[in-house]
């Protein structure tokens, strides 16, 4: 069983990775495209995303003189809406959310951050999100980082037989999120 989830992420890698190719504008981008996946239990989650960089700019902040500033929507990094894909129903910080693909936006603050699973998987950044077609909303709390990340990143932490945190960091902030297996 554990075979076919590895099999089925490593198909839906290579997937995303042959239609990455065949968009001319994916070659330059200042802000290159990554894709991380795990496995927690048997059930496969796969992320893709832009990463952004800090390039000396201030990231998150109360003001419009942030890249990113509080209490505003964002994209969870750049070009493209960020996707999560989840082969079977999951409990994203305590709440549930159907197997699917989603985008995954963010209201970041500096003291809860909320976490939007969209049913509009694909669109361009959050020019057009639609707050209607939102699965889920949880609220999550942002963490200092124990080092500044220059890219924006996305990762697995604390991954168990039935659980893993999917951890959003860039430059100072780390946010993690529990995700659960549901039974």
């Amino acid at each position: 069983m554990l075979r076919l989830g590895l099999l089925s992420l490593f198909s839906l890698l290579l997937a995303t990775a042959a239609s990455a190719q065949t968009r001319a504008h994916d070659a330059v981008r200042p802000s290159p495209n990554a894709v991380v996946g795990q496995t927690v239990g048997t059930t496969d989650v796969l992320v893709t995303y832009g990463r952004p960089a800090v390039r000396g700019r201030a990231v998150f902040g109360p003001d419009s003189t942030s890249l990113v500033p509080y209490g505003e929507v964002w994209r969870l990094g750049a070009n493209e809406a960020t996707t999560i894909t989840v082969s079977a129903p999951v409990r994203i910080a305590g709440q549930p959310l159907e197997a699917g693909t989603y985008a995954v936006f963010a209201i970041p603050g500096a003291t809860a951050w909320t976490v939007i699973f969209n049913r509009t998987a694909e669109q361009w950044g959050a020019f057009r999100y639609d707050p209607a077609q939102d699965a889920l909303r949880v609220t999550v709390t942002p963490e200092d980082a124990p080092h500044a990340q220059e890219l924006f990143t996305v990762s697995f932490d604390l991954v168990t037989g039935d659980g893993a945190t999917l951890v959003l960091g860039w430059d100072r902030v780390r946010v993690p999120v529990p995700i659960q297996t549901a039974m």
